[in-house]
């Protein structure tokens, strides 16, 4: 019999010969109904041969239905007929030649045209897997060729149920033809090694070359919720919430587990920062308690029983019946979206990680009672898998977020981290629902700015100082070389390039013009070095020069970068050592209370910090904060200025420093520049801050040439007269402290562009030989005890 249309190692006969065997055993029994019994049967074996010798095809097999349900009747007890789901059938095929009442009920109600098939069985394996039973049924090897095998069934809901098969082969004989080849120790060993390559399999099994003899008895066992567990938590594992049709999948896995054709699946994620349940910023899932919107707080989305299950129980609230609750509570509004919503009973659960509460579950149905207490114990099974996507999806979604924010604005300081966190959420959402959006300017506004700078006092002229003493060497290692030349080969174009040479030094030497760096490297790259290359080779002492002047220049620039290292060794180690001593104070400062911080390193440290309600979105802000961080920021000048001078005798070239704080003290707006990526003050009026930070340092004291800034002094920059008697408490203080001189300096600044009015204070600052000292110096006294 052949039982598909494609190739099978063995040559299908279904026969009853085994059973006959059996029943011959019976007759010797003391049980005379035994007896009787095996008589019976043989008698029909005696009339139809053919049920032992093998039937071949399948019309054959329907005319003896009769007498193969009586042959096979013992092995189908009456009694279970109606529990058992048992079939005789073939190995690995839907012809079924007897069955119990309860497959056919199952059958029935899949529809009249369905037909089981074998989930999870191709071509390929299905010819293996006859192999396999000649393997274990004739030759005895002790291969593990099992797999679990499924049929998918709908019920009458048109809920997929799924039942495992276990196969009895007791009943079969596998008979060896002519036309079999010999198998080997040598070909198993080589066939278990290629299990998926059939080719290999039909070689050593020629198609239809054994004969298989008997039946199988299979028995089908209801596996629905071990099978929509496994699918849940592949689905889970292997769909992208993003595409397709991911709630449909997940809904029909629920109704499986459940056994209810009608539920769905909605989902709130828990934002704790905000105390809020919102949406899954995904289109194909919605959230039944939200409705309409997309975020409410949980005390109001929920009634008090789920909002007493969610955070004090940790267990599913069930609803078995939603319209008699909405009665009974009509001002609660969860009441209301459900009922609105068309929807009768509910499980809401919470999937939580370690106590803590990740979202909310929900399931819900258009029938009374249906969904309730009873049922919710299903979800113990589910719950363990959804709590690890759920956790996967809420660390993709904040490497999403992450990653909005740093294409869209850099790096963010903690402190307003939360108002990008919102815009970033809703530029997703407005993407995820089709509509175009830009990402909005972030605006913080009635903030107090503070700002602050230690500078490099003379930085210009240093970097100046340090080009020309590097050209300087240069030249004269040029000059060097071309002296050889000029030994060697006394030509007059010698003489007029050593001629340029020591008028470059010259020039050099006196001043360092605007253009006097770019002229002479112009005239080392277009002249010297040409001419170097072709001077190499022809001396080898003249060689060695030309070798010992590239060797010492900077590989990167080509120039000689000795004096402009120390200097830029020493800038970046005076702002590395104070960005990190005012980073450190910053993580105090913020403990105090929240607030805005950025700063910059250019030549110094510059700080910027805002500070207000806006930015701590919290009803706390209070004035006295904002005196607080003034106070806080002076310290710190001092401390950055102590730490300095600290620093400065290992310095690669001894530079000074100067300190200076600019007061504003009105409120203003700051908004984020999505060009820049930066903060600035927003508004005609407020630019006024920026336009001071900009200049105040290059200011001067009023009717001299004094700079406003001076090494050894901090200097508070002010415009109002509150601010002066504000700041001189605080100097007073830390005057006491020993941070400061006792004597204080009020002084007027020459007018800026733009800008009048302007005073400061400046005071001396006191410093530590070292750290463990407890002796204060003013700075002229620090320079001394150093340098002695």
């Amino acid at each position: 019999m052949k039982v598909l249309e494609h190739d099978f190692p063995l040559d299908i006969r279904i026969s009853f010969s085994l059973f006959f065997d059996q029943y011959r055993e019976f007759l010797n029994s003391d049980n005379k109904l035994l007896r009787d019994r095996a008589e019976s049967i043989l008698q029909i074996a005696a009339e139809y041969p053919e049920l032992e010798e093998g039937i071949t095809t399948e019309e054959r097999v329907q005319e003896l239905l009769p007498q193969i349900e009586l042959v096979l009747e013992d092995s189908f007890a009456q009694i279970l007929q109606k529990n058992e789901i048992k079939i005789a059938t073939i190995p690995f095929n839907n012809t079924v030649v007897k069955s119990t009442q309860r497959y056919k009920n199952i059958i029935n109600a899949a529809g009249y045209h369905f037909e089981p098939q074998i989930k999870n069985l191709d071509e390929d394996h299905y010819f293996i897997m006859g192999c396999s039973i000649i393997l274990s049924q004739y030759y005895g090897y002790k291969i593990d060729f099992r797999r679990p095998f499924f049929y998918d069934i709908p019920d009458a809901a048109g809920i997929i149920r799924h039942y495992r098969i276990l196969y009895n082969g007791d009943f079969i004989e596998i008979i060896k033809t002519d036309e079999a080849k010999d198998i080997t120790d040598d070909d198993v060993a080589v066939l278990i090694d290629n299990f998926d390559n059939v080719d290999i399999w039909k070689e050593k099994f020629p198609p239809n070359s054994w004969i298989f003899k008997g039946v199988v008895i299979a028995n089908l066992f209801d596996v629905t919720t071990d099978v929509s567990l496994s699918d849940f938590k592949t689905s889970l594992l292997k769909y992208d919430k993003t595409q397709g049709d991911f709630i449909g999948s997940f809904q029909s896995i629920f109704r499986g587990v459940f056994n209810l054709p009608e539920i769905k699946v909605g989902f709130s994620n828990y934002n704790e920062e905000e105390g809020v349940l919102e949406r899954v910023p995904f289109k194909t899932i919605g959230s039944y308690i939200l409705y309409k919107e997309y975020s409410d707080c949980c005390e109001t989305a929920l009634c008090k029983g789920t909002y007493q299950s969610m955070f004090e129980k940790s267990e599913p609230f069930a609803i078995s019946n939603i319209d008699k609750m909405h009665k009974m509570y009509p001002e609660e509004l969860m009441y209301t979206n459900l009922v609105k919503q068309n929807i009768k009973s509910a499980i809401i659960a919470p999937i939580e990680n370690e106590g803590k509460l990740l979202g909310v579950l929900e399931i819900v149905s258009p029938n009374i009672q249906e969904l309730n207490s009873i049922n919710a114990n299903k979800l113990q099974d589910i719950m363990p898998y959804l709590v690890d996507s759920v956790l996967r999806s809420k660390a993709k979604a904040e490497d999403e977020l992450e990653l909005v924010i740093q294409q869209e604005c850099t790096s963010i300081h903690p402190s307003v981290y939360w108002k990008f966190r919102q815009e970033a959420k809703r530029f997703i959402r407005a993407k995820v629902e089709g509509n175009p959006v830009s990402f909005r300017e972030v605006v913080f506004e009635d903030v107090y700015p503070l700002f602050g700078q230690i500078d490099i006092k003379g930085s210009s002229d240093a970097r100046n100082s340090s080009v020309q003493k590097d050209l300087v060497l240069q030249l004269k290692a040029i000059a060097k070389v071309i002296n050889k030349v000029r030994e060697l080969d006394s030509l007059p174009i010698y003489e007029e390039i050593k001629f340029r040479i020591n008028n470059y030094i010259d020039l050099v030497t006196d001043s360092l013009q605007v253009d006097s760096e770019q002229r002479i490297l112009d005239f080392i790259k277009n002249e010297i070095k040409p001419l170097f290359k072709h001077l190499k080779g022809t001396n080898v002492e003249l060689e060695g020069l030309i070798n010992q002047y590239n060797n010492s220049l900077d590989k990167s620039s080509k120039t000689l970068y000795k004096h402009r290292k120390a200097y830029d060794e020493s800038v970046m180690l005076i702002n590395k050592k104070m960005a990190a001593l005012l980073d450190k104070k910053q993580e105090e400062a913020q403990k105090m209370y929240p607030h805005y911080f950025e700063r910059f390193k250019t030549d110094g440290v510059e700080h910027n910090l805002y500070i207000g309600e806006s930015i701590t979105k919290q009803n706390s802000f209070n004035k006295i904060y904002l005196y607080n961080l003034r106070l806080w920021q002076l310290q710190v000048m001092c401390e950055m200025e102590n730490e300095y001078y600290q620093l400065k005798k290992d310095l690669p070239v001894a530079l000074d420093v100067a300190s200076m704080v600019l007061v504003f003290n009105a409120s203003l707006s700051v908004r984020f520049r999505m060009d820049e990526k930066r903060f600035d003050v927003d508004g005609t009026y407020n630019a006024r801050y920026e336009v001071v930070k900009k200049r105040v340092d290059k200011a001067k004291i009023k009717g001299t040439d004094q700079r406003i800034t001076e090494k050894g002094k901090l200097v508070v920059v002010y415009s109002q007269r509150s601010d002066e008697k504000e700041y001189i408490k605080y100097i007073n203080f830390l005057q006491s402290k020993k941070y400061l001189e006792d004597e204080i300096e009020v002084v007027e600044l020459d007018d800026l562009q733009g800008v009048t009015g302007l005073k400061a204070l400046r005071v001396n600052i006191l410093y530590n030989k070292n750290k463990e000292d407890q002796e204060y110096y003013t700075y002229d006294d620090l320079m001394k005890e150093i340098n002695k």
